[in-house]
């Protein structure tokens, strides 16, 4: 009698998540699928532009160069999507998926409203224009304690802040994306700075995170015309896989019409905060999975899914203490970008 498959959730990742440690992650991970990555090649050398290949082996990390949108957008498409073609589907039934910011392109293709080279064309569509005008940037704090405890107090005062400066004229500085304990922060230039004077520092809290431009907030709304221009409604398709969106929206492969998924990806998307901790909490509320499976490169999505089950009292989870012991006892999230859980989802 065979062995019932566990209901897991893929979790795409967002920008930042390629970095040193990660340099060399499609070679090391991905060598047996030179078609795939091949294909992704030619399509970057159609546009001009280094292949993925090259930028994963042959060219040193570099910060400047591997985390530009250009680059760091095709490269952890590329990890993520062959990381999800590597999951024993025989062992797991894949009930829904979801992604953080850029992860939200990625989720497109990974649940089939985009096959693989559509889901690259609009990954490297988006992340050019983000560094070709590259609008502002983002600052990251948390707010919950050191045992990932919820402060609604801080919380309520960093919103204040980013309100007060936009209406006292000072500069722009929004909500971008609520991740799990963290709040992320997307402001023009003298909104960047105010949010540095106002934030309590901790650590090497607020922190910059370089190359990224002010995602999802309103100071994207000329990329948001420019990438309606350049991505049309036929590039999308009916999803074969639930996915959740960065409201907590479930877009089902039964009812979805195409062209409200390429309007909420190309508008309210790009210039409205991303609420992944919504995504998360949806996701394990109405589809009930036994794991939540976290695709690669990096290993820094973790801590905000956690906290995303923390802040959802997921099965009482309601703690950074209580988490690990759950992690002990029988793994909750598996994190393929880390050697020692990616095995426990491969194909055997």
């Amino acid at each position: 009698m065979s062995t019932p498959k566990q209901r897991v959730v893929v979790v795409c990742p967002g920008r930042g998540t390629y970095n040193a440690p990660e340099w060399g992650y499609l070679k090391r991970h991905h060598a047996d699928k030179g078609a795939l990555l091949e294909s992704f090649d030619d399509y970057r050398r159609q546009h001009q532009q280094p292949t993925l290949t090259e930028l994963d082996q042959d060219k040193a990390y570099s910060l400047k160069l591997h985390s530009r949108g250009d680059h760091a957008s095709g490269l952890i498409y590329a990890c993520a999507y062959a990381d999800f073609l590597d999951i024993d589907q025989d062992r797991y039934e894949i009930v829904a998926v979801t992604g953080n910011s850029m992860g939200w392109y990625i989720s497109l293709a990974i649940a089939g409203a985009l096959d693989a080279q559509k889901g690259l064309h609009l990954v490297n569509t988006m992340g050019g224009l983000m560094q070709e005008r590259l609008i502002g940037g983002q600052l990251l704090i948390p707010w919950v304690d050191d045992d990932w405890r919820p402060d609604w107090d801080a919380r309520a005062r960093y919103l204040a802040l980013a309100d007060e400066i936009c209406k006292s004229g000072e500069g722009q500085a929004y909500l971008s994306i609520d991740l799990g304990g963290m709040m992320v922060f997307g402001a023009d230039t003298p909104g960047m700075a105010a949010l540095n004077r106002g934030l309590p520092k901790k650590d090497h809290f607020p922190m910059r995170l370089p190359n990224h431009a002010a995602f999802h907030t309103p100071l994207q709304e000329p990329v948001r015309e420019m990438a309606k221009e350049a991505l049309g409604p036929a590039l999308f398709g009916r999803p074969e896989i639930p996915l959740i969106d960065g409201r907590g929206h479930i877009w089902s492969p039964w009812s979805t019409d195409h062209k409200a998924l390429w309007d909420y990806t190309l508008s309210h998307q790009l210039t409205q905060p991303y609420d992944f901790s919504a995504a998360l909490r949806v996701a394990v509320r109405e589809f009930a999975p036994d794991k939540l499976i976290i695709l690669g490169p990096g290993t820094t999505l973790g801590g905000a899914v956690a906290q995303s089950l923390i802040l959802s009292n997921w099965q009482d989870l309601d703690s950074k203490a209580a988490f690990k012991q759950r992690q002990e006892d029988n793994s909750l999230i598996v994190s393929m970008g880390m050697p020692e859980q990616r095995p426990i989802v491969l194909r055997q």
